[in-house]
């Protein structure tokens, strides 16, 4: 009789977590590809599931609707693990900021043009626009939550969601407009830290 060591489980679960990741990127990059050829309303959740070569089914498993295939955003977590990295003796701004630094420029190219790509569909195809209403309200709970763990503050606290409604609403600004890369992202992050000094020219 045989017992596996705990070594062996960990190597499984990390072949069943990347085998997971590499298929819900498939049918990701399926998607926008459809998206781009069809456009995004004539694309079917079939469709994307037979370019996939997945099922209908397991297309479900990882996005519950077409529309959170571009919702979903994968730039999320890595801000999360750079902004728990940032030193707490710092302002949060400037936490932000290194975090989105440290987050952008380890973007591969095709990565940037993803979510450069997602940013677009997200603010220029009309039946994803009435989900930017319910985004708003995620990224400010999320980024407040951020926020009071760097300054030891309540997520709930007024002036830690007016901050966050300040960053969420300056990145919202960048990616209505664009382009959407992190020097775009640290620009508004430092017209924010200034006081927002809007001027006449």
């Amino acid at each position: 009789m045989s017992v596996d060591s705990p070594g062996d489980g960990t190597v499984v679960q990390g072949l069943r977590e990347r085998k997971k990741e590499r298929t819900r990127r498939t049918i990701r990059m399926e998607a926008f590809r459809l998206f781009r050829e069809q456009g995004y309303a004539d694309t079917t959740v079939e469709q994307i599931a037979a370019a996939a070569e997945v099922s209908p089914s397991t297309f479900f498993r990882y996005f519950p609707a077409k529309e959170q295939l571009v919702l979903a955003d994968d730039i999320d977590p890595l801000m999360i693990e750079a902004l728990r990295a940032q030193p707490r003796d710092i302002s949060p701004l400037a936490a932000f900021r290194d975090a989105t630094v440290a987050v952008f420029s380890k973007l591969s190219p095709a990565e940037l043009a993803f979510e450069q790509e997602r940013q677009a569909l997200v603010y220029h195809v009309p039946e994803l626009r009435s989900a930017i209403g319910l985004e708003f309200r995620r990224s400010i709970d999320l980024v407040a939550e951020l926020l009071a763990d760097h300054i030891g503050r309540d997520p709930d606290d007024f002036e830690v969601r007016v901050t966050a409604g300040a960053l969420v609403g300056g990145a919202l600004g960048v990616a209505a407009h664009g382009p959407v890369n992190g020097d775009n992202f640290v620009r508004a992050i430092n017209f924010l830290e200034a006081g927002l000094p809007l001027g006449k020219q």
